[in-house]
């Protein structure tokens, strides 16, 4: 099963870095194996003191995380189509060195995930995972990222600025069809309609080089689409630049986190070791490594509010 996930992690990123054949090492993202850029650590004692001393770690002196490889620049394979990194790895290596432990990253199927942690075949899941109020039912979080959707254009777009909904009056949408991006656009048209302002046209494509080629020819105004994702884009491309963001919780918060199984013990020492990293900067220069500093938390929290149920 490993092997199916890595040649199709492998396929998506090579079409993601295929426009700009140079990026993955001497532009924007440093998508080598050897990371030299990435930064480490020591013990954080009190992350090590809040450990849980019986926990069966899959590996005695390891910390095994499940990482789906297939979203630069968070999650993705190096230019060796063997080893993961991007921002999420990078912040796993850093909670693994808190703890005292060795990280060892497992590639996982995005839908495979939560039976890889409940049956013990990894020890947490570090890949984009946002905290909803029903996986909390089954899981334990320690934020370490907002959820973020971003709001993209081409360069040469006169939209300057989303900040709200009437914002986006008028405007044409590229969206993912049952999205939570659609979902909270549907709420803002709602708004602009009850306001008197003309809707949005949510329009939907298949595929991200239709979407891409509708927002360059100008059949689109606007792309929503996960911020990360559009940040790689638009560093990789070049022509295409942000106009806002959007809480993936809007109109509440909702952050992406450290996922582990239900009362395991491992989100508190993790969140104290999140906080320290925070604390001494590490944190923040991570996550500017990989253009996501948008995304910076002031504090991890364990199981805070998330997406309700629908």
């Amino acid at each position: 099963m490993n092997s199916i996930i890595r040649r199709i992690a492998v396929a998506l990123t090579a079409s993601l870095i295929s426009v700009a054949p140079g990026l993955a090492q001497d532009g924007p993202f440093d998508l080598s194996p050897e990371q030299p850029g990435r930064e480490h650590v020591g013990p954080n004692p009190q992350a090590i003191e809040a450990l849980p001393k019986d926990f069966p770690f899959v590996t005695p002196g390891k910390l095994t995380v499940g990482a789906n490889p297939s979203s630069p620049p968070l999650n993705a394979y190096a230019t060796d189509t063997q080893t993961i990194v991007g921002a999420d790895p990078d912040i796993a290596i850093l909670i693994a060195e808190s703890l005292g432990l060795e990280l060892e990253i497992v590639p996982v199927a995005w839908a495979d995930w939560p039976l890889a942690l409940q049956s013990g075949k990894i020890d947490a899941v570090l890949s984009n995972v946002g905290v909803t109020e029903e996986r909390k039912e089954k899981f334990d979080f320690a934020t370490y990222r907002q959820g973020l959707h971003g709001f993209f254009v081409h360069q040469d777009s006169p939209v300057q600025s989303i900040a709200e909904p009437k914002d986006i009056a008028g405007l044409k949408i590229v969206v993912g069809i049952g999205t939570n991006q659609e979902r909270i656009l549907n709420k803002w048209n709602d708004l602009n309609v009850e306001a008197g302002l003309e809707p949005a046209e949510l329009i939907y494509y298949d595929d991200e080089g239709t979407k891409l080629l509708a927002l360059r020819s100008g059949r689109v105004d606007v792309m929503v689409q996960p911020h990360a994702q559009l940040v790689f884009i638009a560093e990789r491309d070049g022509d295409f630049r942000k106009v806002g963001t959007l809480s993936a919780g809007w109109p509440e918060r909702s952050d992406v986190a450290a996922t582990f199984r239900k009362d395991s013990g491992l989100a508190q020492p993790v969140a104290i070791a999140i906080n320290g990293l925070i604390a001494d900067g590490v944190y923040g220069r991570t996550l500017q490594r990989w253009h996501v500093q948008d995304e910076a938390l002031d504090e991890s929290l364990v199981n805070p509010p998330g997406l309700p149920k629908f």
